[in-house]
């Protein structure tokens, strides 16, 4: 069955159109069709508090293309979820009425821990052995979440109102980074092996440039090294030197800043980044609700 996710980012939109196969016992999200469209909520509610009539009906035409899409695919199951922006956007309500009047797509505002969840549901795609603990940190335009799993179990997960488009925008609490070294203290043991895992499109991105394989780790020093080098570049530059669509340009060097200084704390010298996200997860869990009916 073919299942369709709507991810609404503080960044952009995306559609995910795919189907759960099996291959050998293993089963992976077969992704039919791809759209991603750099809506930028963010630009407007961490600015405004609202979304704005402009960005509104831009957000229209976005959801309407994805619906139209779905059909063409014939998508039976849609879900359409929304993350940062939208929790705090003030005018959220009658954003969501009126895109479900203008094109039938209901969309959910999610919480940090629901979409910490749909993240992680993805990662059971990836038959990691319960022995084995790990990590996984996604960040996003308005917040970075950070799961932790020991035993096959997840023992501390918690989303921070910190991410690109409020650090661009002058929009993040003094006492954030000190409150994420402190919740980091409280629930990992640095001195305990773990693998780290990086979601989201900026890491997707640092690995493109960085890494050599599909598979590669990418290690601090390197990730410590792309920043560097962004980081004195003009938008343009970056776009040009390491082929960077405009719309990431700005958001990738605070990015790996969040990266780098979550690394450090972690004691952490190699991050992972699989090509799992939100919209991944979404797609398994549509998937297993269709199992149980």
């Amino acid at each position: 069955m073919k299942y369709a996710a709507i991810d609404i980012g503080t960044n952009a939109a995306r559609l995910l159109i795919g189907e759960l196969i099996e291959d050998k016992g293993q089963s992976s999200v077969k992704k039919i069709t791809y759209l991603r469209i750099p809506l930028r909520l963010g630009d407007d509610v961490f600015e405004d508090g609202r979304i704005s009539t402009k960005k509104l009906e831009m957000f229209i035409k976005t959801i309407s293309v994805f619906s139209l899409l779905a059909q063409i695919y014939d998508v039976k199951n849609i879900r359409a979820v929304a993350t940062s922006a939208m929790r705090i956007a003030e005018n959220s309500k009658n954003v969501i009425a009126e895109i479900d009047a203008q094109t039938g797509v209901k969309i959910e505002v999610i919480s940090g821990d629901e979409e910490a969840k749909l993240i992680l549901g993805g990662f059971s795609l990836l038959n990691i052995p319960k022995e084995i603990a790990f990590i996984v940190i996604d960040v996003g335009g308005g917040s970075t979440e950070i799961s932790v799993f020991e035993n096959g179990q997840r023992i501390a997960s918690k989303s921070f109102e910190l991410g690109t488009i409020r650090i661009l925008k002058g929009k993040t609490s003094p006492e954030i980074w000190s409150d994420l070294t402190m919740w980091i203290k409280e629930n990992v043991d640095v001195l305990e092996d773990h693998l780290l895992f990086g979601t989201g499109g900026n890491i997707q991105k640092a690995h493109d440039i960085i890494a050599q394989k599909a598979n590669d780790s990418l290690s601090l020093i390197e990730i410590e090294k792309l920043q560097a080098e962004l980081a004195p570049l003009s938008l343009t530059e970056r776009m040009n030197r390491f082929s960077i669509k405009e719309e990431r340009a700005d958001v990738l060097v605070p990015a790996l800043d969040i990266y780098i200084y979550i690394l450090k704390e972690l004691n952490i010298r190699t991050l992972q980044v699989p090509n799992i996200g939100l919209s991944d997860g979404m797609i398994y869990a549509m998937h297993k609700e269709e199992l149980e009916k």
